[in-house]
């Protein structure tokens, strides 16, 4: 049976900045803060942990001073800054580049939203951390949609300045913008003007140029084993593009879930991961599989 690991899957540019950072400090003074999982990845997690690392919640925070916290890659919302500012706290601050420039683009629109009555509306996931801080960004009146239920919050007589959280599939994104445009159209019988619509495709081009290349990776092989950690948004997205393209895809999170039935009579198999996949871990999978016999 052959195994191939998928040269491009593994950390986005964000998430390296963000291991890259905090291993620095830790190696300076052995400890440090992480507001939030460091990358949504437990294994990756614990390997930090075991090095000093202890990640902390916002009620944590609030009672923390003099002391060094990390900002991950998904970024904060303005009360993170305002509390550190307060507690004398440190902010080693690893927002994603990409996740800043969408931020200023939502306070910038939420800004203009209030000139002209409109809302801000958000295509992710409520509750996830890069989704809090850009609802932060707009005194948290911005309104999620994940479904197509959720345009039922929207006021479509109303301006609409629409954004992506970055690590959501570009076919999702697309077709509730789609969505949009139809009840904006209907809800005032004409054609949709521009300032009463701004779609903004603000998904991370790290995560969409994957998901051609995984369908032709999952497409080549027999098998494919999709190793992500259960809590990443952006694994969830790219493991359906896989399972899509091949019903034999599997997520597992560790090697420990392998399971033997998967490979009987199969002479080729793909090992691939998401943007919050560590190598060495999408490795530590490819290695078992070779090693055993099926």
């Amino acid at each position: 049976m052959k195994v191939t690991i998928d040269p491009h899957s593994g950390f986005c540019f964000g998430v390296v900045y963000a291991i890259q950072t905090a291993e620095e400090e830790l190696e300076r003074s052995g400890k440090l803060y992480c507001l939030g999982d460091i990358v949504h990845n437990s294994v990756e997690v614990e390997r930090l942990r075991a090095k000093g690392l202890e990640v902390i919640d916002h009620a944590t925070l609030a009672g923390l001073r003099d002391c060094k916290v990390l900002i991950r890659a998904h970024g904060e919302p303005p009360e993170t800054y305002q509390i550190a500012l307060s507690n004398n706290i440190e902010l080693i601050d690893a927002s994603c580049p990409v996740v800043l420039k969408l931020q200023n683009r939502v306070r910038t629109s939420f800004d203009e939203a209030l000139e002209n009555n409109g809302q801000v509306v958000i295509y992710g996931e409520a509750g996830h951390a890069e989704v809090n801080g850009l609802v932060g960004q707009t005194l948290d009146k911005a309104i999620i949609v994940k479904t197509e239920a959720d345009l039922d919050k929207i006021d479509f007589s109303l301006p609409v300045y629409f954004f992506s959280q970055t690590t959501k599939s570009s076919k999702g994104f697309y077709e509730m913008q789609r969505m949009i445009e139809e009840r904006s159209q209907a809800a005032r019988n004409r054609e949709i003007q521009e300032e009463f619509l701004s779609t903004n495709d603000t998904i991370c081009r790290q995560v969409s140029n994957r998901e051609p290349h995984l369908k032709k990776f999952s497409a080549d092989h027999d098998v494919v084993i999709f190793v992500s950690g259960k809590k990443s948004s952006n694994g969830k997205a790219l493991f359906e593009v896989c399972r899509n393209t091949n019903p034999n895809s599997y997520f597992i999170s560790d090697e420990n879930e392998l399971q033997p039935e998967w490979f009987l009579g199969v002479r080729s198999v793909g090992v691939c991961g998401a943007t919050s996949t560590p190598m060495w871990l999408m490795e530590k999978v490819a290695d078992l599989l070779s090693r055993v016999a099926v």
